[in-house]
């Protein structure tokens, strides 16, 4: 996926969940942050980060910060971004475990659930359940950041559809490059962890792939070793 209209500017503060302000031509400016999540490993004071301008005119803020510099290596933030990356390379062919694709559906309701791709292939019916990454400690990718019940929810819906012949997948996309493997994060989520084991033991595959992030675009990368 790519970006229009990006500027590079510094982060100064957090002021909510959905506001932080960052210093751009040496002026402070309030932008919307695109994720809601913690984010206190890469949103730091003068932090370098890059931030997309909009095209609607009636908007609160004029710019959405999209990703931030971790050393060397840009990470996006998008939340959005993990969905369109997903379709994207699954479209293209670009997911081992999803080839002769028939059909590609986004936002699939499934149970209480809304699952975020729906797929058939010439063998197979089955959902996609796309997570955003941005968590890395020591070249680890870890996933949640902050406790996540609607995330826990997701992973048990996806098992019961794997009971009743769907192929299950839970696809972690990495907002960034380099990471050794994805673990999920127990001590920040526990009940997230022990869902995805017991998943994964009942079948759901669990899989993570790396992107490549630059100033314009985030794109598939390779995929990476999962240890649950």
């Amino acid at each position: 996926m790519n970006y229009k209209k990006i500027k590079k500017a510094i982060f100064h503060r957090r002021l909510n969940r959905f506001v932080a302000e960052v210093y751009l031509d040496e002026q402070i400016e309030k932008v919307h942050v695109k994720n809601t999540g913690r984010l206190k490993e890469l949103l730091l004071p003068n932090a370098e980060v890059l931030l997309e301008e909009s095209d609607q005119p009636n908007r609160k803020t004029k710019f959405s910060l999209i990703a931030a510099k971790k050393g060397n290596l840009w990470v996006n933030i998008d939340s959005q971004a993990p969905n369109t990356v997903a379709y994207e390379a699954i479209s293209g062919g670009e997911i081992a475990e999803i080839r002769n694709l028939r059909q590609l559906k986004k936002e699939v309701k499934y149970g209480d659930s809304r699952f975020d791709l729906y797929f058939e292939t010439e063998q197979e019916k089955g959902f996609v359940e796309v997570k955003g990454v941005t968590l890395e400690k020591d070249g680890v990718a870890m996933f949640p950041d902050a406790p996540t019940a609607r995330g826990t929810k997701h992973v048990w819906e996806l098992a019961k559809a794997v009971s009743e012949g769907y192929k299950g997948i839970i696809l972690f996309i990495i907002q960034l490059e380099g990471c050794r493997y994805f673990t999920p994060n127990s001590e920040t989520d526990p009940s997230f962890t022990d869902a995805l084991v017991q998943a994964s033991r009942q079948g759901v595959r669990i899989l993570a792939y790396e992107t490549h992030v630059d100033e314009h675009q985030m794109s598939i990368g390779k995929q990476i070793p999962v240890i649950l």
